[in-house]
């Protein structure tokens, strides 16, 4: 049971999780693929602009802020490009720091998203914040997330942002696991079916207004916000047996509809896509 002898605090709730849990093989799993797949083709998509507008110039400059265990920064490096990895787990920072190769380009350590003063204004071409607003609870706090990201983004990048959705947790694990009234019991879902989450829950879950409203009167636009997995969590076990051209066909489907606004919301991650001035 959480805090038997003495208060747990939000980092040691993560440590113990991450520690005891596979996110990097939840990637590589066919389900977890879409998601990935999806992040990776808008990444690729707004490094290509940011490539065209610069020329021949060097490749763009990325920071990952709570990087995980690297599955996008390594690869993000793999390719070329010149990446700055923030972890705050050392956990997971050992596991990103043992698949770097000498001849990536990439610098790893350890670090909070609330802080990022090791870095000057406007360092990086993009700036990817996909793991940190799962497990900040507070508005001042994902603000303060928010403007520390802008900040170190050039004017023109971007800055993409993951979020976790309540209406995918409310459908999987409240209906479909049966679990509401035992959600209800403890205070965990408010009168209009909002869930409540607490450090111990380890999840912070968001719907499409709180994301929009977030950003308010900070330097950005949204370019887009999308369903990184859409469908797909409803549908595990059957995309998970797909064979490789059922899941391709697949993938186009979700490529196609994941800029949906009707279909956003029950998705159960969202990435918003934000530019700089």
């Amino acid at each position: 049971m959480h805090g038997i002898g003495k208060r747990m605090d939000t980092n040691e709730f993560l440590e113990q999780y991450y520690s005891n849990y596979d996110e990097e093989g939840r990637l590589l799993t066919k389900h977890g693929q879409v998601e990935y797949i999806t992040t990776m083709t808008y990444i690729h998509r707004f490094l290509e602009r940011v490539q065209k507008s610069n020329g021949i110039t060097p490749l763009p400059r990325l920071l990952e802020v709570g990087a995980g265990t690297g599955r996008y920064s390594i690869a993000l490096a793999h390719e070329g490009y010149q990446v700055d990895a923030i972890e705050l787990l050392q956990h997971n920072l050992d596991i990103l720091t043992s698949k770097i190769t000498a001849t990536d380009k990439i610098t790893a350590r350890q670090g909070n998203a609330m802080d990022l003063s090791v870095f000057k204004d406007e360092t990086f071409d993009m700036t990817l914040i996909l793991g940190p607003m799962y497990h900040v609870y507070k508005i001042e706090d994902k603000r303060t997330i928010l403007k520390e990201a802008i900040r170190v983004t050039k004017k023109g990048g971007s800055v993409f942002v993951a979020y976790c959705m309540n209406e995918g947790t409310m459908i999987s694990y409240c209906f479909i696991q049966n679990q509401i009234r035992n959600c209800m019991a403890k205070n965990m879902i408010t009168e209009d079916f909002h869930c409540l989450s607490k450090p111990e829950d380890l999840f912070e879950l968001v719907r499409t207004e709180e994301i929009k409203s977030l950003t308010q009167d900070l330097d950005v636009h949204r370019e887009y916000l999308i369903a990184t997995d859409g469908a797909t969590n409803y549908m595990r076990d059957t995309v998970d047996h797909m064979d490789e051209e059922l899941f391709e066909l697949y993938m186009k489907y979700h490529l196609s509809v994941c800029e949906r606004q009707d279909l956003i919301g029950a998705t159960h991650h969202s990435l918003d896509i934000l530019r700089k001035g």
